[in-house]
C-alpha cells in the first residue's frame, strides 16, 4: 500500500493525522532536516509502532539507500531494548541500579553503517515513541553536538508523533473490524 492509499484509508476522526502525514514528511514540514533524514526517521518510527500497514506505507515512499533502511531497522530494534532498560534505570526509586553496568551489547550505536547523526536522529524518534526520557536526553545531546538545531530536533519528534498517531488510528480501525 502506498502512503497516499494509507492516508486515504484513515477514518474521518484522523483527518488531522492524514494532513500532518502530508506535511511532516516534506522538507517544508520538517525544517532543518534533509529528505533522507526525514525518510529515515519516518521509517524507524514506523518500525517502532510495529504496525505492518504503517511500515509498508512509509517504506513505499522511501528514498533511502539499503544501509539507511537497515539502520532504521537497527535503531528501532536497539532502542526497543535500550528504552526499556534505561527507562527502568531512570524511573526506579533505587538509584543503585543506575550504577550497575548494563551488560547489554549495543555496538550498532557506535557503528551504524550510516552517518552517526542520522542514526542518532532515528534513535531519538524511536525513543520518543517508546517514552524513554533518559534515552531522549542522550540522543538530543548527540544530535545537537553534531549540529542539528532545536528546530531539527523538533521536526524529528513531530515525525515520530505523527507516524505513531497514524499507527494508532490504523490499529483502532483494525480492532473495530474484528468480530465481537
Amino acid at each position: 500500500m502506498s502512503l497516499e492509499q494509507f492516508k486515504d484509508s484513515l477514518p474521518a476522526y484522523a483527518k488531522d493525522i492524514k494532513l500532518n502525514l502530508g506535511s511532516v514528511l516534506t522538507p517544508e514540514g520538517a525544517p532543518d532536516l534533509t529528505q533522507n533524514q526525514i525518510h529515515g526517521i519516518a521509517l524507524a518510527s514506523a518500525y517502532a509502532t510495529k504496525d505492518a500497514a504503517v511500515i509498508a506505507a512509509i517504506a513505499s515512499e522511501s528514498v533511502l539507500s539499503d544501509p539507511e533502511k537497515e539502520a532504521a531497522k537497527a535503531a528501532a530494534t536497539i532502542m526497543g531494548m535500550n528504552n526499556i532498560y534505561y527507562r527502568f534505570v531512570h524511573l526506579v526509586s533505587d538509584k543503585e541500579y543506575g550504577k550497575l553496568p548494563a551488560k547489554l551489547r549495543m555496538s550498532v550505536i557506535g557503528t551504524p553503517g550510516i552517518e552517526k547523526v542520522d542514526f542518532e536522529l532515528y534513535s531519538l524518534a524511536v525513543s520518543a515513541i517508546n517514552g524513554c526520557g533518559m534515552c531522549m536526553d542522550a540522543h538530543v545531546r548527540e544530535v545537537e553536538k553534531a549540529g542539528i538545531s532545536r528546530t531539527g530536533v523538533q521536526s524529528a519528534i513531530r515525525i515520530a508523533a505523527v507516524v505513531n498517531a497514524a499507527a494508532q488510528a490504523h490499529v483502532i480501525e483494525t480492532l473495530q473490524a474484528l468480530p465481537a
